[in-house]
């Protein structure tokens, strides 16, 4: 781990990011700098635009999807009602995938500088916040994370990559200050993924309003909970835990842990529940920690590195067919982990050096990635492989 972090401070020096305490908002925010910088921008432009793989085939693919479809009708609503499962599904679905098209459209303008791209982004920005006032029902804050992680990033790109103009900017910055940041800032009491996926939309929009306090608060509750959602054996005989669900003895700890008695390194509160909602989690982490490193901050030289690099190295092992030995989660595993490996292995192995191979063998086999229709999308053309 120490060599860990000389790497990664040199590295950072080396391409003129300044490195601060990991808890702390930037002195000034960087822009476009959620999830994807400036730089990784241009260096996924420079590789499409040269034909080269796997970006080039990346890019098509995410061309080819129906969130780049410029004749896509945006379904903007006042009040969005989420049941659990999405049940009842009352503008979920449509918030979450014109969040995911938005971004698609600004990623699409940055790559091929065609304008129908950017002005596409903005009017589906523009329709929402023109119109949605509430998330409600038992959902609304797992759904307000998921669709305020991909609102940001594409007024991101937008706004700080764009000529022309946005004049409803405010507008939408104003949306994601009044009816998302109240719902997800506080946290949740429930799975892992919940709070992780909240805490993402979280720091997001609040590089996106410049908001430092709210940046420090949901950095804080994020590191709360990665420690409390991935085991290491440095924790001790007991997964950390998050103090306000006061899972204050074994037994409860247990049962939170899907009925998981044995704890390795690697091991998540969801793996046994399934690895599709542990990838959610995964995903979320890796995306802080990305936002982080691009606001000069240094999240992978801790423990949030280490658990992200083992939580994705044990999962990734079964996800390519090892077989799951009877202590755990009884002998069963539900796969199904989903596009979340490239940001973290492009962060942990290309940039930090460290040895990933089960990671590597998965994240190469399933090139290009796509999207997971909630709020990943197209991580192999914006960190395949990208040293910036």
């Amino acid at each position: 781990m120490r060599h860990s972090v000389r790497l990664m401070v040199v590295t950072a020096f080396a391409l003129g990011v300044l490195v601060r305490p990991a808890d702390a908002a930037p002195a000034a925010f960087v822009h476009p700098g959620v999830t994807v910088s400036q730089g990784q921008l241009d260096f996924a432009r420079s590789k499409v635009n040269a034909g080269a793989q796997p970006w080039k085939g990346a890019f098509d693919a995410m061309l080819a999807s129906r969130y780049a479809d410029l004749n896509r009708t945006p379904k903007p609503r006042a009040v969005v009602e989420c049941g659990s499962y999405s049940n009842p599904n009352y503008g979920c679905t449509d918030e979450r995938e014109d969040a995911i098209a938005a971004y698609t459209d600004a990623l699409a303008w940055y790559v091929t500088r065609d304008e129908r791209y950017a002005r596409k982004a903005i009017q589906l920005m523009d329709a929402w916040s023109a119109v949605i006032t509430d998330h409600t029902n038992s959902n609304a804050p797992l759904q307000t994370g998921w669709a305020g992680s991909s609102w940001p990033r594409a007024a991101e790109i937008i706004k700080y990559t764009y000529g022309g103009s946005w004049a409803n900017s405010g507008r939408f910055a104003t949306m994601l200050r009044n009816v998302y940041l109240p719902e997800i800032i506080n946290g949740s009491k429930s799975n892992g993924n919940w709070e992780l996926s909240m805490m993402e939309a979280a720091v997001g929009i609040s590089v996106f309003i410049e908001d430092k306090s709210s940046y420090d608060k949901a950095m804080a509750k994020f590191r709360t909970r990665t420690a409390a959602d991935v085991y290491l054996d440095s924790d001790g005989e007991l997964p950390k835990t998050v103090p306000s669900q006061n899972l204050d003895t074994r037994d409860k700890i247990v049962n939170y842990w899907q009925g998981q008695s044995a704890f390795v390194t690697g091991l998540t509160q969801e793996t046994c529940r399934d690895l599709t909602h542990t990838g959610y989690g995964i995903s979320a982490i890796s995306h802080v920690a990305e936002t982080s490193r691009i606001q000069g901050q240094d999240l992978y030289g801790t423990d949030v590195g280490e658990r992200l690099r083992q939580a994705l190295g044990f999962q990734a092992r079964y996800e390519l067919g090892t077989a799951v030995p009877g202590w755990l989660c009884g002998g069963s595993l539900k796969l199904g982990l989903g596009p979340v490996t490239e940001v973290g292995y492009n962060a942990l192995h290309n940039r930090l050096g460290m040895g990933m191979t089960n990671t590597r063998a998965l994240t190469e086999r399933n090139r290009p990635a796509g999207s997971n229709n909630l709020f990943v999308a197209w991580e192999t053309l914006t960190h395949g492989d990208n040293p910036s």
